[in-house]
């Protein structure tokens, strides 16, 4: 059991990790609109202005979506039986999802708008 909590605390930090610098990148402009990375949306991939627009907005729900990944990494960790530690890990995982997805619903708006605004 303790291989697998190691495996969860590599797995979760790691992907945590990646979240938070994606998020910060892409709402820095350093990570550029493209097919793998960030919020993938017809209206998000319009134009950079757009990109950009639904990163900067989407960065702080996607950045505690990370650091919320980070934390589970750490609980996988803790001493606790595995029905505590199993149902710990999936609120944790539903908790990252809603964050990712209304990180992802402002961005888009976001987006929306500043493509509104540029056809002005």
């Amino acid at each position: 059991m303790t291989v697998v909590r190691i495996v969860l605390l590599v797995v979760l930090v790691g992907a945590g990790v990646l979240i938070v610098w994606m998020a910060r990148a892409t709402a820095s402009g350093r990570l550029k609109r493209n097919h793998f990375a960030g919020i993938r949306l017809p209206s998000t991939m319009a134009s950079d202005s757009a990109w950009l627009a639904a990163h900067v907005r989407a960065k702080g729900p996607t950045e505690i979506a990370g650091f919320t990944a980070i934390a589970m990494g750490v609980f996988a960790l803790l001493p606790f039986p595995l029905p505590v530690l199993t149902t710990g890990l999936m609120a944790g995982c539903v908790v990252m999802l809603g964050l990712v997805l209304y990180g992802a619903g402002v961005g888009a708006r976001a987006a929306a708008d500043a493509s509104r605004g540029s056809d002005d």
